[in-house]
Parts: C-alpha cells; structure tokens; sequence
C-alpha cells in the first residue's frame, strides 16, 4: 500500500486506507453495550487495569443508559451537522465487547447490523483472552454481512511492564487469539501504548518488532494518559513517575513506524482523555500538534513506515 504514503504523510493513514477503499469519507461511532471486562469483575482481576478509567476506556463512547440504536443515532446527528455526508463504523469500544453471554453476544452482534444502511464496518474492541472459538464463530457469521474489524488490547510485550499494570494475560494469550481470527480471515487492530512506566525506548521498539511478525492489519499507537478516577491517577499524584516529552514520544513514534510493514494501517498515532480527568502529560491535549511534529520530523529525517523492515 506504498501508493497510500505521500510527501505530507510517510505512513499509511487510516482515512487515506478508506477513502482508497470506498470512496468516501468513513466516521467512526463510538458505542457502549455495557458489558464489564474480566480484569474488573472478579474472573481475572477486580482492580482493571491500572491506567484504565471507570468507564473501561469508553470515555468517548456512547451513553450507556440508552440502546445501541439510540447512541448511534444521537451520534450520528452530532457528527451530520459537523462535517459532509460519509459512511460509518460502528465502534464497540467501552469494556470487553465478546465478553458477555452467548445469547447477549448474538443479539448486540445482530443489532450492530440494523443500526443504518451506511454502516460499513463493524469494529469491535477486546481483550485476547476472551477471543475463543465460539466466538470467532459468531464474528465469521457477523462478517458475511459486513466487514469486522477486532481490536485487541496489547498494550506492551514486556511482563514486567504488563504486570506491574495488571493486564492479566500472559502474551500467549494474545498469540492464540490472532491465530483464530486470522485463520477467520478477520481484521485484527492491536493498541499499544507508549510511556508505560519504567519502559524505556528500546521496550517499546521491542513491541512494535513483535508485532510486525503478525498477521495483524492494523495497529493504534497511544500515549499513555495519567487520569483521574484510575490507579495510575492515584500512584502520580502521590509520587510522579517518569513521563515521556512530547519530543521523546514523537521520536519513539516515528521510529515505531520504520519497523512495521506497509501492509499494517496505522489507525492512530496519539491519543485523547477527557479534560476534566486529565492529570498528565499536558501536551496529550494538543492533539494535532502531535500529529504534526510526528509528520514534520519523518519529513525533516526522511523515514517512512516500513523502511527497516527486512
């Protein structure tokens, strides 16, 4: 997909990878079934993970107290009256979204294809320890109607990092999960996040590096943010820890990009908290200013996404 890199952008965007595949411009509905994750409720952990808020990293999604149907169109209004006309991807992204009973996940899944015409892709955030076959079963019957994405939450490679956090899965368990869905012919979309406590750049090349060795299509950079309402939140203001510059995030971030193959879209390179919940680092808010300088510095050092792999 080199054709999807140009002078402005040396990597491959995922509304440059859309638009080149419907035409159109895609927008992302953030949704909330109210499912809860089993590193809260007791079947793995009941503390979550530590940067993670009260809202299982739904801050953005829709309200949980109406329908799917209802925060989708409500969403949808706020964003028709903002920019053109598009299609849509219905976004599960608070909490664990295969996590559920069989039945509720049969029923949400059969939801998300009535919600609009213009739905083109459904996408659906989990955990890997919570992909197995069964699932996989619903998400290919799921993907004979509409193009599935799976987002899986990685976060880091390192144990002393993923258990100092309390991800609660060992990386075994994210390997057998992309070996289901890929054998399923799913999209996979794995998040990681740069600026872990005690991770150093190394580290974190060190994830990028594992992951370009999966079949994964897509992957989402994040900045770790220290909020409120969380343990980290709690740990920093109570002693700070370290925190990546946005020099230093920027740097990390574009050589990230040189070890991961052209074949993986890059669906995010930084990103939001809630102002109101945000406690650190102060520059997460600019977040175009981030976007920019990842773009200015891969112009300035003339590296591209992919140009160290061998």
């Amino acid at each position: 997909m080199h054709y999807l890199m140009n002078h402005e952008k040396h990597y491959i965007t995922l509304n440059n990878y859309l638009r080149a595949h419907y035409g159109e411009k895609i927008y992302k509905i953030s949704l909330n079934p109210g499912f809860t994750c089993p590193n809260r409720d007791g079947k793995v952990d009941t503390t979550g993970c530590l940067f993670c808020s009260s809202l299982k990293s739904g801050d953005f999604s829709g309200d949980v107290s109406l329908s799917l149907k209802a925060q989708f169109a409500s969403v949808k209004e706020r964003m028709q009256a903002k920019w053109e006309e598009g299609s849509y991807i219905a976004y599960l992204q608070a909490g664990t979204n295969t996590y559920a009973p069989f039945d509720i996940l049969e029923n949400t899944f059969s939801t998300l294809l009535n919600l609009d015409e213009k739905v083109k892709i459904i996408s659906i955030a989990t955990r890997p320890d919570e992909i197995y076959p069964e699932v996989v079963e619903l998400l290919k019957k799921l993907k004979t109607q509409k193009t599935v994405w799976v987002e899986l939450g990685l976060q880091s490679i390192h144990p002393k990092t993923y258990r100092f956090f309390h991800r609660g899965y060992e990386n075994d368990s994210f390997e057998r999960a992309v070996k289901l869905l890929h054998e399923a012919n799913i999209d996979i979309i794995v998040h990681i996040i740069n600026g872990l406590p005690y991770e150093t750049k190394d580290m974190m090349l060190e994830t990028v590096k594992y992951l370009a060795a999966f079949p994964i299509q897509g992957i989402k950079i994040h900045m770790l943010h220290v909020m409120k309402d969380t343990p980290f939140g709690e740990m920093y203001l109570k002693e700070p820890f370290s925190l990546l510059t946005l020099k230093e995030y920027v740097e990390i971030t574009a050589e990230q990009l040189r070890y991961l193959p052209t074949s993986i879209v890059i669906h995010r390179l930084t990103g939001d908290a809630p102002i109101s919940l945000l406690i650190a680092p102060e520059w997460t808010k600019r977040k175009f200013v981030v976007l920019n300088e990842i773009d200015k510095y891969m112009r300035k050092e003339n590296i591209w996404q992919g140009d160290l792999v061998k």
